[in-house]
């Protein structure tokens, strides 16, 4: 593996693409507390980062964003069209090259951390009840993840779509790792497949990282994240592999949006719907210059 010893850590953090459209409550105050959770988890992730790594500032960073109800991973995850709440996550670092992600697991606080287990394990991909058994075989305590306001939602046929959570860090010894964690898309067929656990949402090599959130098939169908770094291992910049894959997306109409970051600490976000309704809750950081949207 490549080190880059003159390349400060980096880490960018992504609350999901909101379309406010169909959001209960988009007041002022809504806005804040997005930009208020956002900059405290990647401030705190930072710190992760600096001492022990991007594997562990991305686990640190996506459980924080579980465990904040605002958004749709973990705690305040949607609820699929039985009620259940059904999660799914997927984790990649560039030390490894291993893929690891969990599909539809109910009643634990973190997805991310049966991923995080899941990467030591021979099969490292698990799916549905068995994945929740691995989980309470594993003594991860029973947990539930559904709040009064996704249960309220989904009894009024209202979901309110804040997306997924992701993260994507580069540390001290270039090590890229991308995390992404989801609830779905609220109102599913139960046991349908995101994007989160597979490589088209959740991606990382040597040269770059990059987590996605919106429609997880299209996703998959764009095979987003792999399309990305794929192009830059093929020495296309980042800014320029991101917007050609955007590009591509919106010519079949598609909705997603993503965070990047590449070997030098270049952040990359975008998304394909260019409406101002759509937007993409984001935040960086670098240890001196903080960005965070809203």
């Amino acid at each position: 593996m490549q080190t880059y010893p003159e390349i400060a850590p980096k880490l960018v953090i992504h609350g999901g693409l909101l379309d406010t459209r169909k959001t209960l409550t988009q007041a002022r105050h809504t806005q804040e507390k997005f930009h208020d959770a956002l900059a405290a988890v990647v401030k705190e992730s930072f710190d992760i980062l600096c001492s022990v790594g991007a594997r562990n500032a991305v686990l640190y960073a996506v459980r924080a964003l579980e465990n904040e109800p605002l958004f749709n991973a973990g705690t305040g995850s949607v609820l699929q069209s039985d009620g259940q709440a059904r999660m799914s996550a997927g984790l990649i670092d560039s030390q490894t090259g291993h893929f690891s992600g969990v599909i539809n697991v109910q009643h634990v606080k973190n997805p991310i951390d049966i991923a995080q287990l899941l990467a030591k394990e021979p099969n490292s991909i698990l799916a549905g009840e068995l994945a929740t058994r691995y989980a309470q075989q594993r003594n991860i305590p029973y947990y539930n993840p559904i709040t009064s306001a996704r249960q309220q939602e989904y009894e009024q046929q209202s979901m309110h779509q804040t997306g997924t959570v992701g993260a994507v860090a580069l540390d001290s010894k270039g090590v890229i790792c991308a995390g992404t964690s989801t609830g779905g898309i609220g109102g599913e067929i139960p046991g349908r497949v995101s994007d989160s656990p597979t490589v088209a949402g959740t991606y990382a090599s040597s040269v770059a990282g990059v987590s996605c959130t919106g429609i997880g098939e299209q996703i998959i169908d764009h095979a987003v994240a792999t399309r990305i770094v794929t192009r830059v291992q093929d020495g296309i910049p980042l800014q320029i592999a991101v917007d050609k894959t955007l590009l591509e997306a919106r010519v079949r109409d598609y909705c997603f949006g993503l965070i990047s970051l590449d070997y030098t600490g270049k952040v990359v976000v975008g998304k394909t719907q260019e409406q101002e309704y759509y937007q993409l809750l984001y935040a960086s950081y670098d240890g001196q210059r903080l960005s965070v949207y809203p």
